[in-house]
């Protein structure tokens, strides 16, 4: 693992994103490695020469002069990097941020796959309407291990509970779903009483890693390999109709709300979760060839 400190003006990034006014990412890089991470775009914008997972630049920048200016803003933690990858509990850099907008009056929206963020439960609970979401696209830890090296799946749902029960908004980020191995509805059972939100998206393959998944799906997956050819080299999208068909019967049957990007928080805490079928890859990729997620 490469690590290395760098310098920038500001962790915070106007942000395209659906979810968020800015985007927030303490760390260039993750340790994680997931084998699917469309983050890894952001080579383009390092001197890296290693591969994706295999280098981390901590980032420090100017301490916050005027936090309030963020009050009412949505800042989205971790849409390149996992702000509570192992190196955070070393560096902290999350955590200075929180101390840094502490009484801003920020939402803050924290995405990660580890259980160090309930080290900050403390600091998160000063924020309004914060929420924690937490990647969950299997149940089986076996796939999962296949896919990344971030804290087992049993430690994100425990997790996911402990701060739902603190009365900290969750949100379960079922992503990316990979057809016929993600169950999305078993995810949603498992999750339902301990979350706000359930954010479904696809699996999108694209650049480097796309011959990375296609040859792990054929190697131990050979079963779905045409269905996987269909989608992402013929380019079907009937997969994902019939499994929003599939999803939308389930919610209404379950009594769930299922909407199509709307992000908006006006459940009550203890209401049943809403289901938000989410797809903002496209929106990604328009800010990457733009250079406008550079300091991302």
């Amino acid at each position: 693992m490469i690590i290395q400190e760098i310098e920038t003006k500001s962790v915070l990034t106007k942000s395209n994103l659906p979810v968020s006014d800015y985007s927030v990412n303490p760390y260039v890089g993750c340790e994680h490695a997931c084998k699917y991470c469309y983050a890894c775009f952001m080579k383009r914008f390092t001197n890296h020469a290693e591969a994706w997972g295999d280098f981390v630049d901590v980032k420090y920048w100017n301490a916050l002069k005027k936090p309030e200016k963020y009050a009412g803003k949505e800042l989205f933690i971790g849409s390149v990097t996992d702000p509570y990858q192992p190196l955070e509990e070393q560096y902290g850099r999350t955590r200075t941020l929180l101390q840094e907008l502490q009484g801003s009056g920020a939402k803050l929206s924290i995405q990660t796959k580890s259980d160090l963020v309930l080290r900050d439960i403390d600091l998160i609970k000063t924020f309004p309407d914060a929420r924690v979401g937490f990647s969950i696209n299997t149940l089986d830890e076996g796939f999962k291990n296949d896919m990344d090296t971030a804290v087992s799946i049993k430690r994100r749902l425990s997790a996911m509970e402990k701060l739902h029960s603190e009365g900290i908004r969750t949100t379960c980020f079922i992503s990316p779903i990979f057809p016929g191995i993600t169950d999305v509805k078993e995810i949603i059972d498992r999750v339902k009483k301990h979350c706000n939100l359930v954010w479904i998206e696809n699996l999108n393959l694209r650049g480097s890693y796309k011959s990375v998944i296609m040859d792990f799906i054929k190697e131990k997956h050979a079963d779905l390999l045409p269905l996987y050819e269909d989608i992402y080299i013929r380019g079907s999208r009937l997969y994902w109709r019939n499994l929003d068909d599939q999803i939308r019967s389930y919610a209404k049957t379950n009594g769930l709300k299922y909407v199509r990007d709307d992000d908006s928080m006006k459940n009550p805490f203890d209401a049943p979760p809403v289901v938000v079928n989410f797809f903002y890859h496209e929106e990604i990729k328009k800010s990457a060839k733009k250079g406008k997620i550079q300091n991302a």
